[in-house]
C-alpha cells in the first residue's frame, strides 16, 4: 500500500513539476541554479563518462571482431556496436553514473533546505519553492543525461574505430558509413526515449526523497540514500520496457 502511494505521489509531483516548467521560463532568479546543475551535473561528469565510454567502444571490437572473423560476418560488428553503445549501454551507465553524482547530491541538499527551513522561506514570501528549487534541478539533469548520452556515443563509437585499426584497416569516413548504415531509426529514438526518461525520473526520485524529511538533520544522509536505491531501481525496471518498445516499433 506504502509503494502504491509512493508512485502516485511521484506521478503527481512529477505534473506538479510539469507545470511549474511554464513560471521557471517567465522568471530569471532560479536560472543561475539551472545553469549551475547543469555544469555539475554534465560538465563535470564528462571526463570519466568520456573515458567510459572510450574503454566499452574498445573491448567490444576486442571481444567481437576477432569471434565474427572465424564466422565471416565482420559486417555484423557495427550492428553490435550500435545495440550495446547506442541503444542499451549509453542511456543505463549515464543513468548510473548521474546518480551516483547527483541524485546524491540533489536529495541531501533539498533535505537540508527542509530541515533549516528555507523552503518555508520560499513560501512565505510568495515564492513557488517547486518553480525555484525543483524545476531548475529537474530540468539540469534531465538535460544533462540527454547530453551525457550524446558524447558517449561519439566517444564510445570513436574508441571503437581506433582499435578497429589494429584488426581491419578503414578510412574514418568507410567504418563511419558502415555504422550509419547500421543505425536505425527505432534505434535513435530509443536511445533519446530512454535518455530523456531515466533523467526525468532520476530528478524526480531525488527530489522527493529530499523533500521527504521532517526534522531531524540526521534524515539528510538517510534521504540521499533512499533517492539513489529508489533511483537505481526505477531505472533498471523502466528499462525493460524502453528495450521492448524497440522490436515494437522495429516490428519484432
Amino acid at each position: 500500500m506504502k509503494y502504491f502511494e509512493a508512485v502516485l505521489y511521484n506521478i503527481g509531483f512529477f505534473t506538479r513539476l510539469l507545470k511549474g516548467i511554464g513560471g521557471f521560463l517567465k522568471g530569471r532568479a532560479a536560472r543561475k541554479t539551472l545553469v549551475m546543475q547543469i555544469y555539475f551535473t554534465f560538465v563535470q561528469a564528462l571526463g570519466i563518462s568520456s573515458l567510459l565510454a572510450l574503454g566499452i567502444g574498445a573491448v567490444v571490437n576486442i571481444v567481437f571482431i576477432p569471434f565474427l572473423a572465424s564466422l565471416s560476418k565482420e559486417r555484423l560488428i557495427y550492428t553490435l556496436l550500435i545495440t550495446i553503445i547506442t541503444r542499451e549501454l549509453g542511456p543505463l551507465l549515464m543513468a548510473f553514473i548521474i546518480i551516483a553524482r547527483s541524485a546524491t547530491a540533489i536529495a541531501t541538499e533539498m533535505a537540508g533546505m527542509v530541515i533549516s527551513h528555507e523552503v518555508e522561506a520560499y513560501i512565505s514570501i510568495g515564492a513557488d519553492p517547486i518553480e525555484y528549487l525543483a524545476v531548475p534541478r529537474f530540468l539540469g539533469v534531465t538535460i544533462s543525461l540527454f547530453m551525457l548520452n550524446v558524447f558517449f556515443n561519439i566517444f564510445g563509437l570513436a574508441g571503437s574505430y581506433v582499435v578497429a585499426q589494429f584488426f581491419t584497416p578503414l578510412p574514418a569516413s568507410v567504418y563511419f558509413g558502415y555504422l550509419l548504415e547500421s543505425l536505425t531509426l527505432p534505434d535513435l529514438l530509443i536511445s533519446i526515449i530512454k535518455s530523456i526518461a531515466f533523467g526525468m525520473f532520476i530528478a524526480v526520485v531525488a527530489i522527493t526523497r529530499g523533500l521527504a524529511v521532517e526534522r531531524a538533520s540526521t534524515e539528510i544522509p538517510v534521504a540521499g540514500l533512499k533517492a539513489v536505491g529508489a533511483a537505481f531501481g526505477w531505472c533498471i525496471v523502466l528499462d525493460v520496457p524502453f528495450s521492448g518498445l524497440y522490436y515494437i516499433l522495429t516490428g519484432f
